[in-house]
């Protein structure tokens, strides 16, 4: 098949000599390679980031909570759930009561946060019942289920007693006085289960109780920090928190899970802005280097510029030309960048172990992400727009020297020969 005369002399351009020029057209190549690999790799590691935050928050949260709008407790529950429960998009709401506490087992303490959960795990707000692991789901007054990570860290399995201080406790021991003796005995409940989530925050910190229980460690009676809600769709949760506000008496306010999570979301997407930004001026320094090798090439080869006009070729061939090189340098670079990205992300737990095993190099540590592997999402649209942006970059580093070639004068090229 015959190729293009513009094709055909920007291949030619390309193949490889032992000229400087070359040198950098190489390291062009692989500035857009490198470029577009790790916008891919550390975009979609972005992604896969903000995924596991909403899995994490969705999924061990309500869609909704509905408290008190000055933050004390909740008493009188029951109408404020009915009325909930009511509306079309409500899936369940169920009151609870969640806080931190402090855990002593073995002579050893540590701190954690109580979540009060349904004794028969049968929640249809937060069905908690399928991460159980280990044990029975069983939470009566006396029993308590634990998180796998909390469960390795101190050696606390399913038959063991740990001792549960509260608020309650320190209330009365900080009240007591020769009228008022009393002090309020700490919860000392049996482990019955472990649950495990995949999420290595939640399962240190938090202890599975009863809503019994957790209302008696807070010493809130018949009280509840708030109503959770579950929705069909938590990506409606802002319309649905609006219609709950207008419906609910004034001295209630609903929030979704991510007014509580902002700052979270919002930083995580700041940072991919950042890291893109950084990660684009990889490609403009290889256009850059791509455009100072045209620049040399044209200068280098005036003689044959000057030729081919005064044989008939028009200013748009002999732009094309370089053009034509410019495309080329972006679509190989951009290709074997994306294969090189996609490689690697499919690649990205086992090139994590084999560097740390072999060279020492902690590269994600799950204690601090709390995650126990790097999260990845591959977005097809995303890696599009990447290659495009590419190509395109390429095409007008391209552009500044084709059109100096272009309106080289063949007199001028051909004076001296």
């Amino acid at each position: 098949m015959d190729l293009p005369v513009e094709l055909f002399l920007a291949l030619r351009y390309l193949r490889p000599r032992r000229t400087f020029v070359s040198v950098i057209t190489v390291l062009s190549f692989l500035g857009v390679t490198v470029g577009v690999g790790a916008l891919i790799v550390v975009l979609a590691v972005m992604a896969g980031f903000q995924q596991r935050l909403t899995e994490k928050i969705i999924g061990f949260n309500a869609h909704i909570t509905v408290a008190m709008a000055d933050g004390a407790v909740l008493y009188d529950y029951d109408k404020a759930t009915d009325l909930i429960r009511k509306q079309p998009e409500i899936v369940g709401a169920t009151p609870f009561v969640r806080g931190p506490v402090l855990v002593e087992f073995q002579g050893k303490m540590s701190t954690a946060f109580i979540k009060s959960a349904p004794e028969d795990g049968d929640d249809p707000v937060l069905p908690l019942k399928q991460f159980l692991k280990i044990g029975d789901w069983e939470l009566r007054s006396d029993s308590v289920i634990v998180g796998t990570e909390w469960s390795k860290r101190y050696a606390a399995f399913p038959g063991d007693k740990i001792t549960i201080y509260g608020p309650a406790q320190v209330r009365s021991f900080i009240q007591r006085n020769e009228k008022n003796p009393v002090v309020a005995l700490p919860e000392q409940p049996i482990i019955r289960g472990v649950f495990q989530t995949g999420q290595t925050g939640i399962d240190f910190d938090f202890l599975l109780v009863s809503l019994e229980m957790a209302q008696h460690i807070y010493g809130l009676a018949d009280g509840v920090h708030g109503i959770a809600v579950r929705i069909k769709d938590p990506e409606q949760a802002e319309a649905v928190k609006e219609q709950l506000n207008k419906i609910l008496p004034p001295t209630l306010s609903a929030r979704t899970w991510m007014d509580d999570n902002r700052d979270q979301f919002n930083a995580i997407g700041v940072e991919r802005v950042v890291m893109a930004c950084i990660l684009c001026l990889i490609l403009i320094v290889a256009a850059l280097g791509l455009c100072s090798t045209l620049i040399t090439t044209t200068i280098q080869k005036s003689r044959e510029i000057g030729l081919m006009k005064a044989l008939g070729a028009n200013d748009r061939q002999v732009c094309g030309v370089f053009l034509f090189h410019g495309t080329v340098v972006g679509v190989v670079g951009t290709v074997s960048g994306t294969a090189i990205g996609l490689l690697i992300l499919h690649n990205l737990n086992p090139i994590r172990d084999f560097l740390l095993y072999t060279f020492h190099i902690q590269v994600f540590a799950s204690s601090v992400y709390g995650l126990p592997e790097i999260p990845a999402v591959v977005n097809p649209t995303q890696i599009a727009i990447i290659d495009i942006s590419a190509m395109v970059i390429c095409v007008l580093a391209a552009l500044i020297p084709a059109v100096n070639a272009a309106t080289l004068a063949p007199a001028r090229a051909l004076r001296y020969e």
